[in-house]
Order: structure tokens, then C-alpha cells, then sequence
């Protein structure tokens, strides 16, 4: 979740708050400020590899699909992550 917060930070031009609202679109409650906390911890060394690592036309990307039960319901988990095992996205279905 830190991860994904400061990815978001820094790959896009995104505002904290905006970062802020798209996790809470995921239900993750946290605040702008603890973002830019984690920004500032974690944010340089994060935005060195960002630069570094380049999209190439030979990456690879695995999309997993997951069956889970919340409350008695199922839901479906799906991940799409990177040749390196970096998780790009994640998200949950009923």
C-alpha cells in the first residue's frame, strides 16, 4: 500500500489528495499528509529506480486471477505484476 501510494506520487502528476481519493477508491482510508510523509521517506530512492527502470517492449506482466471469500461472499483478486515480481496493480470484485 506505501508502495503504491508513492508510485502513484511520483510516476504521475498527480496532486497528494488525488492520491489520496484514488486509494480510497480501493478502501484504503489515509490521509494526504501521511502520503506526503511517505513521500519524503521513501520517495527519493523510489523516484532514482522510477528513472532508472524503463518501459520496455519486452517487459512481461502476469495477471492473476483469485477467488476469496469476504463475509460469507465470493470476490475475485486480481494482480497484474511485473517480471520482476513488482505488483502493478491490485483490485477486488464481487
Amino acid at each position: 500500500m506505501i508502495a503504491h501510494a508513492v508510485w502513484l506520487y511520483y510516476r504521475f502528476p498527480l496532486s497528494l489528495r488525488l492520491v489520496e481519493e484514488m486509494l480510497l477508491e480501493r478502501a484504503i482510508v489515509v490521509s494526504y499528509e501521511t502520503i506526503r510523509r511517505w513521500g519524503k521517506k521513501f520517495g527519493p530512492d523510489y523516484a532514482r529506480r522510477l528513472r532508472r527502470k524503463q518501459p520496455s517492449r519486452d517487459d512481461i506482466w502476469h495477471l492473476d486471477e483469485v477467488v476469496i471469500t469476504i463475509a460469507s461472499r465470493k470476490h475475485w483478486l486480481w494482480r497484474a505484476v511485473d517480471q520482476d515480481g513488482y505488483v502493478l496493480d491490485e483490485i477486488v470484485q464481487n
